[in-house]
């Protein structure tokens, strides 16, 4: 587990503004395990395909990473993510998902319940 302090200081590292209010985001409201893969080094973030998400069974997905657009999704899902491909929001938006920032998605639910973080 780590501690709200070490985020602190890992996030003195950032340099991109929106990425560094998601980390304090995080943080301030208690989800340290978030805001840790956050704060990390970023060849450590995930790289997702719609093909893949398109199989899983929850429909509040949150991606620490980027959503890449290879293959299809054929449910509505909510997804949250550091970044998406081009292909991949296009594809999205046909499948009339709803795509937002990690931020906003913490914004809306503090407690990220019933979100499967990935």
């Amino acid at each position: 587990m780590i501690s709200k302090t070490q985020i602190s200081k890992r996030v003195k590292r950032k340099t991109n503004p929106e990425l560094v209010g998601t980390i304090e985001l995080a943080r301030k409201n208690n989800l340290l395990e978030l805001g840790k893969r956050l704060s990390g080094p970023k060849r450590f973030y995930k790289k997702v395909n719609l093909g893949d998400l398109d199989k899983l069974k929850e429909e509040k997905i949150l991606v620490v990473g980027k959503v890449l657009g290879d293959g299809e999704i054929k449910k509505k899902i909510k997804i949250a993510a550091l970044g998406f491909s081009d292909s991949a929001k296009e594809k999205l938006k046909k499948a009339d998902c709803k795509i937002l920032t990690i931020k906003q998605a913490i914004e809306k639910n503090p407690k990220l319940e019933g979100v499967k973080i990935i």
